[in-house]
């Protein structure tokens, strides 16, 4: 299926792993020229192979931390101008989630959370809008999670800070659909990457039992009994990016087996 991406100019932050580079992967298959952006040298370094080994085509690649650095989003941003001279998708692919008891959260836990899952992509989509008002049919996607419609126990600071990415979204939708631009969210739910994976890891670990007995167990909350793979979700981030989802804008959508069970 052709998704509209050919010569289209992507920034995927995040872009090194998991729902990112997927993302990159079929960005890059479709025709598009992919910048992914990463805090890691080397993890940027591998992801550029492993895509260049799945698509023939090699990424831009751009350290940057907007998570720790409040100006390496605008540096990123210098970087796409100077590249292209203006952007037509914008991925936000930063975030994850703690799990932990309310009462055991510091102040520093809450801001640490704020500053990685809100934040981030708050900067990231401030320092690229000039960018996207200059592009083709521009969009943005963030990455945000089931979490945000279906509270989790134990994970209270990504509930309530995914759940205010939401609000972002839809706040920004009115903003940015005068000047073209359109922008939603794709929440996952149970992912097999990296986030997942150390978890199970260290339960696994914990209980002396086999990592696929951690997976089995929680998939049980889950209706198709099973994690995602990333690019399950990234297949969703395309979509809502690329020129096909051209009356989409302020949409929240879960790609998540099923498992918020909220009718909105």
């Amino acid at each position: 299926m052709d998704l509209g991406f050919e010569g289209r100019r992507a920034v995927i932050v995040g872009g090194s792993y998991g729902i990112g580079e997927a993302s990159a992967e079929i960005l890059l298959r479709e025709g598009a020229d992919v910048l992914i952006a990463s805090r890691s040298r080397d993890n940027l370094r591998a992801a550029s192979e492993r895509l260049v080994a799945a698509t023939g085509r090699a990424p831009a690649v751009f350290v940057a931390d907007v998570v720790a650095d409040a100006e390496a989003a605008t540096e990123l941003a210098a970087e796409a101008r100077q590249r292209w001279g203006a952007l037509d998708v914008l991925i936000s692919a930063v975030g994850g989630s703690v799990r932990a008891d309310f009462a055991d959260l510091t102040d520093e836990d809450w801001l640490g959370s704020y500053h990685f899952n809100v934040l981030s992509t708050v900067r990231v989509v401030r320092a690229g809008v000039s960018l996207l008002e200059q592009g083709r049919a521009p969009a943005i996607v963030t990455l945000g999670a089931a979490a945000a419609k279906m509270p989790y126990a134990h994970q209270v600071m990504t509930n309530v800070h995914k759940a205010g990415l939401l609000g972002l979204v839809k706040t920004l939708a009115l903003e940015l659909g005068p000047k073209g631009i359109r922008i939603n969210s794709v929440g996952p739910g149970r992912t097999k990457t990296s986030l997942w994976i150390n978890r199970a890891s260290r339960m696994a670990a914990e209980r002396g039992v086999p990592i696929a007995e951690i997976f089995e167990e929680f998939s049980q909350e889950i209706p198709l009994k099973r994690f995602a793979e990333a690019p399950e979700v990234a297949v969703m981030v395309a979509w809502l990016a690329s020129p096909l989802a051209s009356y989409v804008t302020g949409q929240a959508i879960n790609v998540d087996g099923g498992i918020a069970r909220g009718l909105v």
